[in-house]
């Protein structure tokens, strides 16, 4: 898959802009704050139909402006497609292939898959599980169609489980046969969603130490560890075991949505252990790992999204990630940086084919 034209209208701070990219390396050049990272973003949108920096689609769209377009076009083995994104503040997003709207955001995700590697990657180690959940189920669902339908029930189940739990608080009742009746479809859709995280991360750990190895030259042995409530108990008695604790919560405390991924090195938390260069040596073989995945189970190379990657690692290692990813034939790369001599001596040295973009 090769993104070979991208244009915006009205996307956050460029009210119009157009590329026409190398199919192997693009970089973004200029000064901070001129919208660099924006056309990452615009990139990530094409991918999974939304922002990765979280913000909402109408704040995307430019201040005094009423909506926004990402158009681009793509080529996809012998043919090339239109994939266009519209927002207006007065309807919802509307995402076309070839001129066709999709039904669902779920039946897009999939097609373009994409990898980010952003200074924001630090909060996968800072931050609560729920980050680690989101990035694990973004891994698997660019991979595996029924698992984001198995997530959206799952957590469309929960929602009206946890409804009806805070009704039975706010009302001073209780019926306990209304509430089981959410057991199965929880049972069910969660049961699923664990056995594959389960297979996902088992087969994530090799390549992740494979790469750790090579991007950091240390001896030191990293792991991603699952944790989930399913790896000891039955879905269905879980719920059953934890019905006077959710009573008194007003939520189900219990179930995949609460599982957690476990950053280890020599046995211990990379938190707690590892030096800042350990920790970001890890989340980009963590990254690299989630490539090769991708392209391993869907046939397909993700586009590769560097932002402000120097700020990550010093010039040598940047050089030696990057021409590890293009020796690999990992898939198209965009790059950001504030600085053009640096970004040049680095790509020109290792693919003629780079195209470099000044961003004012």
């Amino acid at each position: 898959m090769i993104i070979n034209k991208l244009s915006l209208i009205n996307f956050k701070n460029h009210s119009e802009q157009s590329f026409d990219f190398s199919p192997q390396i693009n970089c973004f050049v200029g000064n901070n704050g001129v919208g660099k990272t924006n056309i990452l973003d615009a990139l990530h949108y094409l991918s999974v139909g939304k922002s990765f920096l979280g913000n909402s689609d109408l704040n995307n769209i430019k201040s005094d402006e009423d909506f926004f377009v990402i158009e681009s076009e793509i080529q996809n083995e012998e043919k090339e497609d239109i994939i266009k994104i519209l927002q207006s503040k007065e309807s919802k997003k509307v995402i076309k292939k070839n001129d066709k709207s999709y039904d669902r955001l779920a039946d897009h995700i999939g097609y373009l898959p994409s990898v980010m590697i952003s200074p924001y990657d630090s909060n996968l180690i800072s931050d609560s599980g729920e980050s680690r959940r989101k990035f694990l189920d973004a891994m698997i669902s660019q991979t595996d169609s029924s698992y984001l339908f198995d997530l959206i029930q799952y957590q469309k189940t929960i929602q009206q489980r946890n409804a009806l739990l805070k009704y039975f608080a706010k009302n001073r009742t209780f019926d306990k046969d209304s509430l089981e009746i959410y057991d199965d479809p929880i049972s069910n859709f969660g049961t699923r969603i664990f056995e594959k995280r389960k297979e996902f991360v088992e087969k994530l750990n090799p390549i992740v130490q494979h790469f750790y190895e090579i991007i950091s030259g240390g001896k030191e042995i990293v792991n991603v560890i699952y944790e989930s409530h399913l790896f000891d108990n039955n879905f269905k008695e879980l719920l059953s075991n934890s019905i006077d604790k959710d009573r008194a919560l007003t939520y189900t405390s219990k179930g995949t949505h609460k599982d957690d991924l476990l950053f280890e090195m020599n046995g211990n938390s990379i938190k707690k252990i590892g030096s800042q260069g350990q920790q970001k040596s890890f989340l980009i073989s963590l990254k690299l790992a989630q490539i090769n995945r991708i392209k391993e189970l869907t046939g397909k190379s993700p586009i590769l999204l560097l932002d402000d990657i120097f700020d990550k690692l010093d010039d040598t290692r940047v050089s030696q990630l990057i021409e590890l990813v293009n020796k690999q034939s990992f898939g198209q790369i965009f790059i950001t940086d504030t600085h053009k001599e640096r970004t040049e001596n680095v790509v020109r040295r290792i693919n003629e084919e780079s195209r470099i973009f000044e961003i004012s």
